[in-house]
C-alpha cells in the first residue's frame, strides 16, 4: 500500500493552519477565552482569600464577617460562569472546526485523480475521514480547552506570586527549563508513535472492510482463520504502539510533577527563613504557599494534554498532506454543451506510472457520430483503460483524445462527464431507493422519466414485483437484488442520463440468458442516436455492432464488422471459435 503522505510542516505551522479553521468562528472563540480568563482570575483569587482570612482572623470585625462569605460566593459564581462560557463556546468552535475539516478532506478526495484511488484502499481513506479527524478533535477540543483554561490559570498564579514576592517566584521558576526539556522529549516521541497508531488504525479498518464486504468469498474458501489472523496482527500492532504511547505518558507526567514538587519544597524551605518571614505577614506567607501549591494541578494537566496535542498534530499532518495532493487537473475552459459524439484517438499511449509497462501503445482510432464500436480481446489487453480515457479518469502519457474534433483537455471536466454515461462490470448501487439509484445525482427527478428509463432497460417488470416498487431500498450496493437486476438498474441509470456518449464496460457479463435477451433489446434501443463503445467478452452480445476492434497487448490488431472479421480468419475468428466451438460428433 502506497503511503498517502504527510505534510512536511512543523508542529507550530500545523497548529497555525488548524487555527485557520477557527477564524470564521472568532466570536465564539473570543467568548471562550473571556470565560477562561474569568475562571483563571477567580481561581487565583483563592490565594488572596487565604491571605485576607489569615490576616483578618487576628482582628475580626463586622465588615470582615460580611465581606469574606460574599467574597467566597462571588469567587465561585465567577468561576462557574467562566467555566460555562469557556467549555460551551470552545466545544462549539471545536466541533465546527472538525466538521469543516472533515468536509474539506472528503470533498477533496472526491476530486483526486483516478490513480490515487488505484493506489490506496478504501479502508485507509475512510480512516482519514473518521479516525484521523477525531484525533484532531482531541487537539481542538480537550487539548485547547485545557491549554487555555489551565494556561491562563498558571499565568494568573505566576503574576500573583510575582506581585507577592518576586524573588521567591524567580527561584520557583528555575525548574521551568527542566520541565520544558521533559515536555520537548515526550512531544517528539508522542508525535512519532501517534503517526504509527494512525497508520495502524487505517490497516485495521482496511482488513475489516475487506473481510466483511467479501464475507461470501471468505466463507466459501474456509478462510475465516486466515482473516482472523490478519485482523489480529493489525490490531496487535496498534495495541503495541498504543502501549508505547501510554508508557511515555505514564513516565513523563510523574517526572514533571516531581520536579514541581521539589521546586515547591525548596520554596517552602526558603519562605520559612527568618529573614523572609520578617518581611511578610502571616496572610501573605499563606497566600504565597497557597498560590504555589495551586500551580501543581494546572501544570500536571498541561503536561498530560501533550499526548492529545501530538496525536492531533500527527493526524493533522496526514490530513493536510492529503489536502496538499493536487486534485485532478481541470484547465479546460470550453463548455461542451450537447456533444455530437465524434471520438478520435491520435497516437495514444498510456502507462499507469513511471517505469511501468505501457498499457496502450499508439492507438489511432476514429469513431463516427452514432456509431456502435465493440472492443474485444484478452484480459489485460487495455480495453477498459482505453474507454477510461474518455471521461478523463486517466490522461494519456502521449498522444491525444478528441471529442467533436476538440482535444479532451479543452473541455471543462464536470460538463464533459455529464455528456458520458458509463455502465461498468462492477455495478455500484447506493443504499437508497430504486428511483434514487436510477436518477442518481438528480434529487427531484420526474417519476415518469424514471419509469421510462426502467422500462427501456427492461427493469420495470421486476421493480413492480418488489414490496415498495420504485421506493424499495436496495441495501448496501444492491445486496437485495440479483446480479442481472443490478445490471439492469445500472443501464436504466445510463438511459435516464440521456448522454450522447455511452460506454458499456462488460455491461452484460452478470446476466443470465433471459436477462441478456432483455438487455440486448434495451441496448439496441438506447444506442440509437448515441455513440457507443462496448467492451465485451461474450461475443454473442456484439454481433450487431457497426465495427469490432480486437486488442492485444495495448494495440488494435484487427477491426471490421462481425462477418468481415470471421471471413478474415484471424484473432477475432479464433476468439469466436473458442466461445462457440461445438463438440465433435461421436
Amino acid at each position: 500500500m502506497i503511503p498517502i503522505g504527510t505534510s512536511q510542516q512543523s508542529g507550530w505551522m500545523l497548529y497555525k493552519r488548524l487555527l485557520g479553521y477557527v477564524r470564521p468562528h472568532w466570536r465564539a472563540f473570543a467568548l471562550a477565552i473571556v470565560g477562561y480568563a474569568i475562571y483563571a482570575a477567580s481561581s487565583t483569587a483563592l490565594a488572596e482569600m487565604m491571605k485576607r482570612l489569615i490576616d483578618g482572623i487576628q482582628e475580626p470585625d463586622t465588615a470582615f464577617r460580611v465581606f469574606l462569605p460574599m467574597f467566597v460566593i462571588g469567587m465561585f459564581a465567577a468561576r462557574g460562569l467562566g467555566t460555562f462560557l469557556g467549555t460551551y463556546f470552545m466545544s462549539d468552535v471545536a466541533r465546527n472546526v472538525v466538521h469543516a475539516l472533515r468536509c474539506d478532506v472528503f470533498n477533496h478526495m472526491l476530486h483526486l485523480p483516478g490513480r490515487f484511488f488505484d493506489n490506496h484502499s478504501s479502508g485507509h481513506l475512510i480512516s482519514r475521514v473518521t479516525y484521523h479527524v477525531e484525533q484532531v478533535t482531541g487537539a481542538a477540543t480537550k487539548a485547547l480547552t485545557i491549554l487555555l483554561r489551565e494556561g491562563l490559570f498558571v499565568i494568573g498564579l505566576v503574576t500573583y506570586l510575582l506581585w507577592t514576592n518576586w524573588m521567591l517566584t524567580l527561584l520557583f521558576l528555575t525548574v521551568t527549563p527542566l520541565i520544558a526539556g521533559v515536555v520537548s522529549y515526550a512531544s517528539k516521541r508522542f508525535r512519532r508513535i501517534s503517526g504509527r497508531i494512525q497508520a495502524s488504525m487505517g490497516e485495521v479498518t482496511h482488513v475489516a472492510s475487506e473481510a466483511l464486504s467479501g464475507y461470501r468469498v471468505v466463507r466459501t474458501h474456509g478462510a475465516e482463520g486466515y482473516e482472523k489472523a490478519r485482523f489480529a496482527a493489525a490490531s496487535e500492532y496498534n495495541r503495541q504502539q498504543s502501549m508505547k504511547e501510554a508508557l511515555t505518558k505514564a513516565v513523563s507526567t510523574p517526572v514533571i510533577q516531581l520536579l514541581v514538587a521539589v521546586a515547591l519544597a525548596v520554596l517552602v524551605w526558603l519562605a520559612m527563613s527568618p529573614a523572609l518571614m520578617a518581611d511578610m505577614t502571616p496572610g501573605e506567607f499563606v497566600a504565597f504557599i497557597t498560590a504555589a501549591s495551586l500551580m501543581a494541578k494546572p501544570v500536571r494537566q498541561l503536561t498530560e494534554i501533550n499526548s492529545e496535542i501530538q496525536k492531533g498534530l500527527a493526524a493533522a499532518s496526514e490530513l493536510f498532506g492529503l489536502l496538499e495532493r493536487p486534485a485532478e487537473p481541470d484547465e479546460g475552459t470550453r463548455d461542451p454543451g450537447r456533444l455530437s459524439g465524434r471520438v478520435a484517438f491520435e497516437g495514444v499511449r498510456f502507462a499507469y506510472g513511471e517505469g511501468q509497462p505501457e498499457v496502450l501503445r499508439g492507438i489511432d482510432l476514429r469513431v463516427a457520430e452514432g456509431e456502435m464500436v465493440a472492443i474485444v480481446g484478452r484480459s489485460g489487453s487495455g480495453k477498459s483503460t482505453l474507454v477510461g480515457l474518455l471521461p478523463r479518469f486517466y490522461r494519456p502519457t502521449a498522444g491525444r483524445v478528441l471529442i467533436d474534433d476538440v482535444p479532451l483537455d479543452d473541455y471543462r471536466l464536470a460538463p464533459l462527464r455529464r455528456q458520458i454515461a458509463l455502465v461498468s462490470q462492477q455495478v455500484t448501487l447506493f443504499n437508497a431507493s430504486i428511483a434514487d439509484n436510477i436518477a442518481y445525482g438528480v434529487p427531484d427527478a420526474d417519476p415518469a422519466a424514471i419509469e421510462a428509463a426502467a422500462r427501456a432497460a427492461h427493469a420495470h417488470e421486476f421493480i413492480e414485483r418488489l414490496p415498495d416498487g420504485y421506493a424499495t431500498v436496495v441495501g448496501d450496493n444492491g445486496v437485495m437484488l440479483s446480479g442481472g437486476q443490478r445490471q439492469r438498474l445500472a443501464i436504466a441509470r445510463a438511459i435516464f442520463k440521456d448522454a450522447p456518449l455511452l460506454i458499456l464496460d462488460e455491461a452484460t457479463s452478470a446476466l443470465d440468458t433471459e436477462s441478456e435477451r432483455h438487455i440486448q433489446a434495451a441496448l439496441e434501443e438506447v444506442c440509437k442516436g448515441r455513440t457507443t463503445l462496448v467492451i465485451a467478452h461474450r461475443l454473442s452480445t456484439i454481433e450487431r455492432a457497426d465495427r469490432i476492434l480486437v486488442m492485444e497487448q495495448g494495440e488494435i490488431i484487427e477491426q471490421g464488422s462481425h462477418a468481415a472479421l470471421l471471413a478474415r480468419d484471424g484473432a477475432y475468428a479464433a476468439l469466436h471459435r473458442l466461445q462457440f466451438q461445438e463438440a465433435d460428433p461421436a
